[in-house]
Protein backbone atom coordinates (compact mmCIF):
# COMPACT_ATOMS: atom_id res chain seq x y z
CA UNK A 1 0.00 0.00 0.00
CA UNK A 2 2.77 2.43 -0.30
CA UNK A 3 0.87 4.31 -3.36
CA UNK A 4 -1.03 5.66 -0.91
CA UNK A 5 0.83 7.95 1.60
CA UNK A 6 -2.28 9.25 3.17
CA UNK A 7 -3.19 5.72 4.85
CA UNK A 8 -0.63 7.23 7.48
CA UNK A 9 -2.86 10.11 8.68
CA UNK A 10 -6.87 10.32 9.35
CA UNK A 11 -8.91 11.06 5.95
CA UNK A 12 -11.95 11.30 4.85
CA UNK A 13 -13.24 8.26 2.41
CA UNK A 14 -15.84 7.82 -0.19
CA UNK A 15 -16.13 5.52 -2.87
CA UNK A 16 -18.89 5.79 -5.74
CA UNK A 17 -19.85 6.20 -9.45
CA UNK A 18 -18.95 9.53 -10.26
CA UNK A 19 -22.48 11.02 -11.39
CA UNK A 20 -23.76 13.91 -10.15
CA UNK A 21 -27.03 11.90 -8.32
CA UNK A 22 -23.67 11.07 -5.64
CA UNK A 23 -23.13 14.82 -4.60
CA UNK A 24 -19.21 14.95 -5.32
CA UNK A 25 -18.99 18.44 -6.24
CA UNK A 26 -21.11 19.18 -2.36
CA UNK A 27 -17.71 16.44 -1.05
CA UNK A 28 -15.09 18.75 -3.06
CA UNK A 29 -16.36 21.84 -2.03
CA UNK A 30 -16.27 21.06 1.58
CA UNK A 31 -12.45 20.01 1.48
CA UNK A 32 -11.40 22.30 -1.66
CA UNK A 33 -10.14 24.98 0.97
CA UNK A 34 -8.98 24.94 4.59
CA UNK A 35 -9.62 21.32 4.34
CA UNK A 36 -11.07 19.09 7.50
CA UNK A 37 -8.29 16.64 7.04
CA UNK A 38 -7.76 14.83 3.04
CA UNK A 39 -10.13 13.55 1.63
CA UNK A 40 -10.11 10.22 -0.70
CA UNK A 41 -12.03 9.55 -3.21
CA UNK A 42 -12.22 5.99 -5.67
CA UNK A 43 -14.17 6.40 -8.24
CA UNK A 44 -14.71 5.97 -12.40
CA UNK A 45 -12.76 9.41 -13.31
CA UNK A 46 -12.70 9.56 -17.12
CA UNK A 47 -16.45 7.64 -17.75
CA UNK A 48 -17.90 11.13 -18.68
CA UNK A 49 -17.91 15.40 -18.91
CA UNK A 50 -19.09 15.25 -15.41
CA UNK A 51 -16.57 13.49 -13.69
CA UNK A 52 -13.48 14.67 -15.98
CA UNK A 53 -14.46 18.44 -15.24
CA UNK A 54 -14.01 17.35 -11.11
CA UNK A 55 -10.76 15.55 -12.00
CA UNK A 56 -9.61 18.62 -13.77
CA UNK A 57 -10.41 21.16 -11.36
CA UNK A 58 -9.64 18.84 -7.85
CA UNK A 59 -6.58 16.18 -8.87
CA UNK A 60 -4.41 18.86 -8.75
CA UNK A 61 -4.96 20.02 -4.87
CA UNK A 62 -2.41 18.28 -2.80
CA UNK A 63 -5.07 17.11 0.16
CA UNK A 64 -7.51 15.49 -2.14
CA UNK A 65 -6.61 12.38 -3.64
CA UNK A 66 -9.28 11.38 -6.66
CA UNK A 67 -8.22 7.33 -7.05
CA UNK A 68 -9.40 5.35 -10.12
CA UNK A 69 -11.88 2.58 -9.56
CA UNK A 70 -10.50 -0.07 -7.56
CA UNK A 71 -12.10 -3.51 -8.20
CA UNK A 72 -10.02 -5.42 -5.73
CA UNK A 73 -12.10 -5.83 -2.53
CA UNK A 74 -9.29 -6.17 -0.34
CA UNK A 75 -7.68 -3.24 -1.88
CA UNK A 76 -10.61 -1.24 -0.92
CA UNK A 77 -11.55 -2.28 1.92
CA UNK A 78 -7.92 -1.79 3.23
CA UNK A 79 -7.83 2.11 2.00
CA UNK A 80 -11.62 2.02 3.28
CA UNK A 81 -10.94 0.29 6.65
CA UNK A 82 -8.39 2.95 7.85
CA UNK A 83 -10.27 5.80 6.73
CA UNK A 84 -11.16 8.43 9.97
CA UNK A 85 -14.72 8.97 8.27
CA UNK A 86 -16.51 7.36 5.55
CA UNK A 87 -18.50 10.11 3.59
CA UNK A 88 -21.87 8.99 1.41
CA UNK A 89 -23.34 11.85 -1.06
CA UNK A 90 -25.41 9.47 -2.78
CA UNK A 91 -29.13 11.19 -3.27
CA UNK A 92 -31.11 8.06 -4.80
CA UNK A 93 -31.44 4.95 -5.22
CA UNK A 94 -31.81 2.77 -1.57
CA UNK A 95 -30.01 0.77 0.42
CA UNK A 96 -26.73 1.43 -0.99
CA UNK A 97 -23.99 -1.56 -1.02
CA UNK A 98 -20.71 0.77 -0.22
CA UNK A 99 -22.41 2.50 2.78
CA UNK A 100 -23.74 -1.46 4.16
CA UNK A 101 -19.80 -1.97 3.89
CA UNK A 102 -18.46 0.76 5.62
CA UNK A 103 -21.24 0.10 8.35
CA UNK A 104 -19.56 -3.13 8.66
CA UNK A 105 -16.81 -2.21 8.86
CA UNK A 106 -17.65 -0.56 12.25
CA UNK A 107 -16.76 3.43 10.55
CA UNK A 108 -18.07 7.10 10.99
CA UNK A 109 -20.94 7.43 8.53
CA UNK A 110 -21.67 10.91 7.47
CA UNK A 111 -24.51 10.70 4.62
CA UNK A 112 -26.61 13.03 2.45
CA UNK A 113 -29.52 13.46 4.41
CA UNK A 114 -31.95 11.81 2.30
CA UNK A 115 -34.80 8.86 4.06
CA UNK A 116 -32.98 6.18 2.56
CA UNK A 117 -29.95 7.04 3.75
CA UNK A 118 -31.55 7.79 7.11
CA UNK A 119 -33.52 4.17 6.67
CA UNK A 120 -30.05 2.39 6.33
CA UNK A 121 -28.41 4.14 9.17
CA UNK A 122 -31.47 4.01 11.30
CA UNK A 123 -30.92 7.71 11.73
CA UNK A 124 -28.09 7.00 13.71
CA UNK A 125 -25.23 8.63 11.29
CA UNK A 126 -24.48 12.76 10.86
CA UNK A 127 -26.25 13.84 7.98
CA UNK A 128 -25.71 16.83 5.48
CA UNK A 129 -27.48 19.06 2.75
CA UNK A 130 -24.46 20.88 1.64
CA UNK A 131 -21.02 21.63 1.83
CA UNK A 132 -21.02 23.66 4.66
CA UNK A 133 -23.01 20.88 6.79
CA UNK A 134 -20.42 18.20 5.60
CA UNK A 135 -17.16 20.26 6.84
CA UNK A 136 -18.83 21.16 9.87
CA UNK A 137 -19.17 17.56 10.45
CA UNK A 138 -15.94 16.61 9.91
CA UNK A 139 -14.62 19.74 12.36
CA UNK A 140 -16.33 19.17 14.77
CA UNK A 141 -16.72 15.54 15.74
CA UNK A 142 -14.48 14.27 18.70
CA UNK A 143 -12.32 10.94 18.21
CA UNK A 144 -14.76 9.59 21.35
CA UNK A 145 -18.13 10.71 18.89
CA UNK A 146 -16.34 9.30 16.56
CA UNK A 147 -15.88 6.06 17.89
CA UNK A 148 -18.78 5.49 19.48
CA UNK A 149 -20.84 6.71 15.61
CA UNK A 150 -18.68 3.75 14.03
CA UNK A 151 -19.79 1.57 16.82
CA UNK A 152 -23.71 2.19 16.20
CA UNK A 153 -22.86 1.53 12.74
CA UNK A 154 -21.48 -1.99 12.79
CA UNK A 155 -23.65 -3.02 15.23
CA UNK A 156 -26.97 -1.82 12.77
CA UNK A 157 -24.98 -3.75 10.22
CA UNK A 158 -24.42 -6.91 11.71
CA UNK A 159 -28.30 -6.98 13.02
CA UNK A 160 -29.91 -5.62 9.95
CA UNK A 161 -27.64 -6.99 6.44
CA UNK A 162 -26.59 -10.27 7.60
CA UNK A 163 -27.23 -12.68 4.30
CA UNK A 164 -29.31 -15.06 7.51
CA UNK A 165 -31.78 -12.00 8.10
CA UNK A 166 -31.92 -11.31 4.44
CA UNK A 167 -32.75 -15.05 3.21
CA UNK A 168 -35.04 -15.24 6.18
CA UNK A 169 -37.18 -12.06 5.09
CA UNK A 170 -37.16 -13.99 1.44
CA UNK A 171 -38.22 -16.84 3.00
CA UNK A 172 -40.81 -15.25 4.43
CA UNK A 173 -41.81 -13.69 1.20
CA UNK A 174 -42.51 -16.17 -0.56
Amino acid sequence: MDDYPFLNQPYAFAVCRIEPENNLQMLLSAFEENPPMPLVIVGNWQHNEYSRTLFEKYSKLPHIHLLDAIYDQQKLNAIRAKCTLYLHGHSCGGTNPSLVEAMYLGLAVIAYGVNFNRETTENQALYFADAAELKAHCLQITEVDRIALGERMKAIATRRYSWQRISDCYAKLF
